[in-house]
């Protein structure tokens, strides 16, 4: 990302601006937080790493295309082969039980069904919850909730896993077992990672942190990841 700025009502009397410009480098393989206070502007600047928004001004290359080029279907593409999601609410969807939870994205993106429900099964494995594949959203824990958005978020097998306060509706124990499992898919199948969050304790266990502040970027750490 190179001078990314964000500014939303433009041209009006309530013109806002989130993002403030700053350039961004996030390299394959890497597990990086995000932090910063609520109106910081993290969640935007996810959102458009995520694809689901386009800066006002700067220019955003993901995998060495330029995005600023890329039309609307083009960006879809994209966001559903490179890019998984997992978000604070875990977003399922309702009535509908895990197994299909994790085979919409493969669905959407023109998986037959047999390669999907083996995939959706492996992937339920994977996060520990295979003994859960036929219950509703409404029948599992938080916990359980999560990973189910975890394996759904790898469904299509991204390079990029975006997670926007992933452990914020968990408890603290339950936030250290789907924090273990993001661990997991950074350190064995070499995902990138990245995390956003509040929490110092959860940014701490990242590689690089970057604290966001008014729209910018204020600061870099490196985590403990030992």
């Amino acid at each position: 990302m190179q001078g990314i700025v964000k500014r939303f009502f433009e041209g009006t009397d309530h013109e806002l601006t989130v993002l403030k410009g700053f350039d961004l480098a996030i390299y394959p393989g890497e597990f990086v937080s995000i932090v910063g206070s609520s109106g910081s502007g993290k969640s935007t600047l996810m959102n458009i790493i995520g694809l689901l928004d386009r800066p006002t001004e700067g220019q955003y290359y993901l995998a060495g295309q330029d995005m600023g080029e890329a039309d609307d279907d083009d960006m879809a593409l994209l966001r559903s082969l490179s890019i998984g999601f997992v978000f604070q609410n875990f977003n399922l969807v309702g009535r509908t039980d895990a197994q299909k939870n994790v085979e919409l994205p493969m669905m959407y993106a023109g998986v037959g069904r047999t390669e999907r429900r083996a995939r959706a099964a492996e992937l339920l494995e994977l996060v520990g919850v295979a003994d859960r594949a036929h219950h509703q959203p409404n029948e599992l824990s938080g916990g359980q909730k999560q990973r189910v958005a975890i394996a759904r978020a790898m469904a299509n097998d991204p390079d990029i896993i975006l997670a926007d306060e992933p452990t914020g509706a968990l408890d603290t124990e339950t936030g250290l077992l789907v924090m273990g499992l993001f661990h997991k898919l950074h350190r064995e199948q070499g995902k990138t990672i990245v995390l956003i969050t509040h929490n110092p304790e959860l940014a701490e266990q990242t590689e690089r942190i970057l604290h966001m502040r008014d729209g910018l970027i204020a600061a870099t750490d490196r985590g403990d990841t030992q």
